[in-house]
């Protein structure tokens, strides 16, 4: 394959990246500072700036205390600047949340199902939030399934979907970038950029779901996403004779939530036994909903009949719902900052 060659417009994207990054992480800087961190010359830094600012992207933070000379101009970015969209699209429900350049929810809401219709009705519906909220840049779509660059390749019951580019449909449409994500892939994003005590993370996250069971899986802070972009459909893993952990589990006849009969919880022990063995991650998460604290300790402790206990990962539980829209919420934000066109 032929390396593409970074053009001009490359090279300013990535400035203007930069700037967004360094202001939004750091508060204010001044074009000395912004500089210095950026390795840019100073004459190329102020144009810059000034660009920004004579589009409202940018306002005056102040001036720095004298140091003898003429006092330096600090920039701080304005978070209203852009606004992003985070949606997932579940089973029963699709929410959605409209967000600032510092992640701020602007607006929050909910509607029934919308994988029940098609792309023309969700199209539809994002639609309606674009008019209440023009300035919105990016647009992040979560799914239960798996995804290929923005390609949904599988989702079992929503043929409306199955093997659709989701994400070149709603760029088509709108002309925002869009990222589409799997559902337990977000999740653990999300639950990675708040609670995670580790660095570079090994992360599993298990949901029994609305749809079927599944995971999102995080090594060494990455996602993985296996080479036909398949991993994390756990509910594929055989565990008994004749019974994937679909089957085992049974969810037609499940427990009431927080609660595990004898072959639920086999069955879920025998997956953190899986996952220790193969990836040995630090933490297994999930969702709250589905478990207590006491569960949880049943869970450990028939885990430990299949693996040495010394090895087995922590087990917690977190609010998914809200992992999930902050995974998404994550995604967009990088969409916005890196200035993504389509």
């Amino acid at each position: 394959m032929k390396e593409r060659i970074a053009t001009p417009k490359d090279r300013s994207r990535l400035i203007y990246s930069g700037i967004r990054a360094a202001l939004l992480t750091h508060g204010s800087m001044t074009k000395v500072e912004l500089s210095a961190m950026l390795g840019i010359s100073f004459p190329t830094i102020s144009k810059f700036l000034s660009d920004m600012e004579s589009e409202g992207e940018l306002v005056a933070a102040g001036l720095d205390e004298s140091s003898g000379g003429r006092r330096a101009q600090r920039y701080a970015y304005n978070p209203e600047h852009m606004l992003g969209l985070a949606l997932f699209l579940e089973k029963n429900e699709t929410h959605y949340a409209v967000f600032n350049c510092l992640g701020e929810a602007k607006e929050r809401g909910s509607t029934t199902s919308l994988l029940e219709g098609n792309a023309e009705t969700l199209s539809a519906y994002i639609a309606q939030i674009l008019e209440r909220h023009p300035r919105i840049r990016a647009i992040a779509v979560g799914v239960p399934g798996a995804v290929n660059n923005g390609k949904i390749i599988f989702i079992p019951c929503y043929e409306a979907f199955h093997d659709f580019d989701l994400k070149g449909y709603l760029e088509e449409r709108f002309r925002i970038p869009v990222v589409v994500e799997n559902d337990m892939n977000a999740a653990v994003l999300g639950f990675n950029e708040k609670k995670s005590e580790h660095v570079n993370p090994s992360i599993v996250y298990l949901y029994f779901g609305q749809n079927g069971p599944g995971a999102g899986i995080l090594v060494n802070g990455d996602i993985v996403r296996g080479s036909t972009f398949f991993a994390g459909e756990v509910s594929f893993l055989p565990q008994y004779e004749d019974r994937n952990f679909t089957q085992a589990l049974d969810r037609a006849h499940a427990s009431p939530p927080g609660r595990m009969n004898e072959r639920e919880l086999d069955a879920v022990s025998r997956m953190v036994a899986s996952c220790t063995a193969i990836l040995n991650p630090h933490t297994i998460v999930f969702c709250r909903d589905e478990v207590s604290e006491t569960l949880l300790d049943r869970i450990a402790e028939r885990s430990a009949a299949y693996v040495p206990p010394a090895h087995l990962p922590d087990l917690t539980a977190s609010d998914w719902r809200q992992d999930y829209l902050d995974g998404l919420r994550s995604l967009g934000l990088h969409r916005m900052i890196s200035g993504a066109s389509v």
